[in-house]
């Protein structure tokens, strides 16, 4: 059962865990969170089987006329009732000053299409960076990326540096480039 339905239900009794019950279309229907003295129940279908179903409790009734005033009054209104959703100030989206792509050690392939979905979102340049032993993987991708993708790319600039990693070992230097490449 893929929808919830709300149902008038007669108490005709109480499960072994003590939870009131009532018959929905055949099937004895066990009511979690009514009251154990109520006579009438709203609930909301949860589950059906073949001879059993559980439902959750929308309110206790000894009066029949009260029960079915309340369940007018659940059926009227809109299903979403209780989950409104407020309007959230919106932020400002902060567009990237600029586009990087780390290089690392996935495929090359994953460099290269980074940086071409930038141009084609509209970048105007992209800068990739790198450190250590994907140093040669940034420069094979900007290669690729000039020779087969983007035959008009210009490197506008690099630079290179030396980071110092400090590991358990010790201090290490590692060295960097960064590489910004744009459409001419």
């Amino acid at each position: 059962m893929s929808e919830k339905r709300l149902v008038l239900l007669e108490v005709q009794g109480l499960g072994h865990l003590g939870d009131p019950f009532g018959d929905y279309e055949g099937r004895r229907v066990f009511i979690k969170g009514a009251l154990k003295e109520a006579k009438w129940v709203i609930a909301e279908i949860t589950s059906l089987g073949g001879r059993f179903g559980t439902a959750n409790c929308m309110g206790s009734y000894q009066n029949l006329e009260e029960a079915k005033n309340r369940l007018e009054e659940l059926l009227g209104r809109p299903k979403i009732a209780e989950k409104e959703e407020v309007a959230k100030p919106e932020k400002p989206i902060k567009k990237r000053a600029e586009n990087v792509v780390f290089i690392g050690r996935k495929p090359l392939m994953n460099y290269v299409v980074a940086c071409v979905i930038s141009f084609n979102v509209g970048a105007n340049e992209v800068t990739l960076k790198a450190r250590g032993r994907a140093i040669s993987r940034a420069v094979d991708a900007v290669e690729l990326l000039k020779r087969v993708f983007i035959k008009e790319l210009e490197i506008k600039s690099i630079e290179t540096g030396t980071e110092e990693m400090v590991r358990p070992e010790g201090k290490r230097n590692v060295s960097t480039i960064e590489i910004t490449v744009r459409k001419s």
